[in-house]
């Protein structure tokens, strides 16, 4: 799919018109993308599949979110772009967090190979320690499902595109769609996680140890308070730089 033109939207807070445009696409897109979580195939979702059941008005509103440029946002994050040749990705495997006795499935994920074998002795370790170990809510995303997530997160903060940007990365800036920085976004086995629990996630033991001893296993904490990139702290992202 050939690069899209600049974008003209209201980064501050979106248009009416916009916001219209965003729900309609947002509803259209729900069924479609459900249906892929349950398969596990959402996160593999290609910008040809991401695109088809949309009309053209709202492929070329998607267009002008993909011309953005993070760092005319506020954000200086390094950008990654999309990577290209056949991925190395491997099924996480089954994953459940249990709230209360009752289990509930994350969604299926995948890892690169090396990444998931790092992770795997990581958490072997954090288990001895511990008794306990972090799940991965989120591992490899492609760019049109991270644009999807971009879009689905823009209500939740006022319709600001630059408000987001602070929290959810555009395509091509996303370290979860950039096997070589592979990143993880951990959940703990009671549910908690960075998106709903930001702050009780700090407090973890989990996150404790992961603070002493992930870097032996390759992994770095992407987002730690005041970065130069001006995100969010982000106590739960972490990405893999190799040991």
């Amino acid at each position: 799919m050939s690069s899209p033109p600049a974008s003209a939207l209201n980064v501050q807070r979106l248009e009416p018109a916009e916001i219209d445009t965003l729900n309609a696409i947002l509803q259209t897109l729900e069924p479609f993308i459900t249906k892929k979580k349950e398969d596990g195939t959402a996160i593999l979702l290609s910008w040809e599949a991401l695109y088809e059941p949309l009309t053209p008005p709202q492929r070329a509103f998607l267009d002008e979110f993909r011309a953005l440029h993070a760092e005319t946002l506020g954000a200086t994050s390094r950008y990654f772009g999309e990577s290209a040749g056949p991925l190395d990705l491997v099924p996480v495997g089954p994953q459940s967090t249990l709230t209360d006795g009752v289990p509930t499935p994350l969604d299926p994920q995948h890892l690169p190979g090396k990444v998931l074998d790092a992770y795997q002795r990581m958490m072997a370790a954090m288990q001895a320690d511990l008794g306990k170990r972090l799940l991965v809510e989120s591992g490899y995303r492609s760019p049109a499902y991270q644009l999807y997530l971009f879009l689905y997160y823009l209500p939740k903060h006022d319709d600001s595109v630059t408000e987001t940007n602070r929290f959810v990365a555009l395509p091509g800036h996303s370290e979860h769609g950039y096997p070589p920085r592979q990143a993880i976004d951990f959940i703990n086995e009671a549910g908690i996680s960075g998106e709903n629990h930001p702050e009780a996630f700090e407090a973890l033991p989990e996150y404790q140890w992961l603070q002493q001893h992930a870097k032996g296993f390759g992994f770095v904490l992407s987002y730690p308070r005041d970065n130069p990139s001006h995100t969010a702290f982000e106590p739960w992202h972490w990405h893999y730089q190799g040991q």
